[in-house]
């Protein structure tokens, strides 16, 4: 998948190289991209229509779901995947040159939205069990319990919602 970023441990002779993920360097690497972008939760943060975006929008979202709404690890995975997904779309089938991402919290339901300037609709496709592409709405369409998109004036927004568990604190 594209912007699927990770560290390589040096290889020993005769060994494969694994991607490993390190919490210190994408928390750092988060922390720049939040000053950088903005808090997706503050507002609509625009982030430039490039493959490496996509690792910027799941970044952002991981930190805000997981740490600074507190929700579970599944949740968390989810979000992350479908933000994914949404991204994937935008940059590969709007022609933008940016789109914006936006999450918003209410009682037992979180929204993630991201907008582009075209008014294209998006096409949940039937998918097969060994069709490598096209999945993307599919796994919004599953995973999520509800997703839509609202035509603007200027374009769409795409979003989805998750039903979650609001912990008392």
């Amino acid at each position: 998948m594209a912007g699927l970023e990770g560290m390589e441990e040096p290889r020993q002779q005769g060994q494969a190289t694994a991607a490993r993920w390190m919490p210190a360097v994408e928390c750092e690497r988060t922390r720049g991209e939040r000053e950088t972008f903005g808090d997706p939760t503050e507002g609509e943060v625009k982030l430039p229509s490039l493959g490496e975006s996509a690792g910027t929008a799941r970044r952002l979202t991981l930190w805000v779901v997981q740490h600074k709404w507190g929700l579970s690890a599944q949740v968390s995975e989810f979000a992350v995947l479908l933000v994914s997904e949404l991204v994937g779309n935008a940059v590969r089938h709007t022609g933008a040159r940016v789109f914006g991402l936006k999450m918003l919290r209410r009682r037992g339901w979180i929204r993630i939205e991201v907008r582009d300037p075209s008014r294209g609709l998006p096409c949940l496709m039937p998918v097969g069990e060994l069709d490598v592409s096209g999945r993307g709405l599919f796994l919004v369409d599953k995973l999520s319990d509800r997703w839509g998109v609202d035509l603007l004036p200027r374009g769409k927004t795409t979003w989805f919602e998750m039903r979650v568990v609001d912990r008392e604190r």
